[in-house]
């Protein structure tokens, strides 16, 4: 049984920065939405913008919810924002068949089911602005978090996966867009070998030329202690490092053991501290592997904990391929949550099968409140044959707003942004919300 307090959060913010020509189209496409009840439910003006924290395993072979630490008051955001937040305690109840999840690497969990699942039942409502009342009586709707953090990941996790290279000024433009859109996490980039990851080949002049945007942090991926001085070169405030669940993918995607990548990862933690650099830390492969099929929940737990220990202040767990179901998400949350705490991990979901919105739901009932997701849809891991793009990160708000949970962001600037991105890509959005809202604002036009 899960037991989960209320929780709230609150952000002073200031405007984000964002280009003329964002501001014009991110303007008109709030504008064309502003009838919309759902667009319009969880945003109010950024009154409650959620607080600061990608895909996973996907930079190529070459050889970090709370706030982070405290950073020297240059940090992007830093020095402009004041955070206040209050999680929720995830909580044990006692259960006379309840299991004991203990971590160990190669070992394998099961859980007992309880006798008492989830029974109520609720209608769904498309505007959010009475449901704190309207379901102030149900448990299902009343343990979910207040306020969610949605980490972008479209510009890295999103792009490196593209045949063609998409040029920096178009990336650029990208992440200012989201910035714009009240997203307080946007991550940036990797500093790979462009051997592996030709796209990213332009780290360094992303990185340079976004680094000074306001009210965001842009964290970037480094897979060793080059990839992390050439990020802190280029102006980089916040690293992230990924390790995967399960041992074909890690030789695969990096050509290393776990054991191995933990240890090279221990060694950039250390440097990063040394420079009060916050580390996020991701691990992927959480529920199934495309070359050792399905990953022990022991596994996961086992990772996450030893990326935990070393210093990151945020882990998120990846399913890579997309295979996910509320039914194996469950366990696997359950052995991550036994090794670490609740409020220090997030989520992230590729939608291969179309599961990733139920997955973050059950996720958010577990006592998660952070999730990755990419505008448009965008996505897939080069090394991860057969996985789709992420869950779209318009489809996620759109949830949250109906849910009546906070994000701080405006739904009609991301679609703007993921409108752009898809011209330019010269592709359809993944976004399904993004896709019905579009038709829903042109047919208005035509009245």
């Amino acid at each position: 049984m899960l037991a989960v307090s209320a929780r709230g959060c609150s952000r002073l913010a200031s405007p984000h920065a964002s280009s003329p020509a964002g501001a014009a189209a991110a303007a008109a496409a709030a504008a064309a939405l502003a009838s919309s009840p759902v667009l319009s439910s969880g945003m109010n003006a950024l009154e409650q913008p959620a607080p600061p924290g990608a895909g996973f395993g996907d930079t190529g072979r070459s050889s970090g919810a709370d706030d982070p630490p405290p950073r020297p008051s240059s940090s992007s955001g830093e020095a402009r924002e004041g955070y206040q937040w209050s999680r929720v305690v995830y909580q044990r109840q006692p259960m006379p068949h309840q299991h004991k999840v203990t971590p160990g690497f190669n070992g394998h969990v099961s859980v007992a089911s309880s006798s008492s699942l989830y029974q109520q039942s609720y209608s769904h409502f498309s505007s959010s602005s009475d449901q704190q009342g309207i379901w102030a009586g149900n448990k299902l709707i009343r343990d979910l978090p207040r306020c969610v953090k949605i980490v972008e990941v479209g510009p890295r996790d999103g792009l490196q996966n593209e045949k063609d290279i998409v040029p920096t000024p178009v990336k650029v433009e990208l992440i200012r867009r989201l910035a714009a859109s009240g997203l307080s996490v946007v991550e940036a980039t990797s500093f790979v070998s462009p051997k592996w990851v030709p796209q990213l080949a332009d780290a360094k002049d992303v990185m340079q030329a976004v680094r000074n945007i306001e009210g965001v942090r842009l964290p970037v991926l480094t897979p060793n202690l080059k990839g992390f001085e050439a990020a802190i070169a280029a102006g980089a405030k916040e690293i992230a490092v990924f390790a995967s669940a399960s041992e074909g993918f890690s030789k695969s995607n990096i050509n290393c053991t776990v054991k191995e990548s933990l240890m090279r990862y221990n060694d950039v933690a250390l440097a990063a501290k040394e420079k009060e650099i916050p580390v996020r830390g991701y691990v992927s492969c959480v529920v199934g592997c495309p070359v050792d099929g399905p990953v022990p929940p022991s596994n996961v737990a086992y990772v996450a904990k030893e990326l935990y220990d070393m210093g990151c202040y945020e882990v998120s767990l990846g399913d890579t391929i997309g295979v996910g179901t509320p039914g194996t998400v469950v366990p696997m949350l359950e052995a991550a949550m036994s090794a670490v705490p609740v409020e220090k991990l997030a989520v992230h979901f590729h939608d291969t099968y179309g599961q990733s919105l139920s997955n973050i739901l059950i996720s958010l009932q577990m006592g998660i409140s952070v999730v990755d997701s990419s505008v448009a849809g965008l996505g897939g891991c080069p090394y991860a044959k057969g996985a789709s793009g992420n869950v779209a990160t318009e489809d996620v708000v759109y949830m949250l707003n109906g849910l009546g949970i906070k994000t701080g962001v405006d739904l009609g600037k991301v679609m703007a942004a993921g409108e752009f991105i898809c011209k330019r890509l010269g592709r359809q959005s993944g976004s399904k919300a993004a896709t019905a809202l579009s038709k829903v604002t042109a047919n208005a036009s035509k009245l």
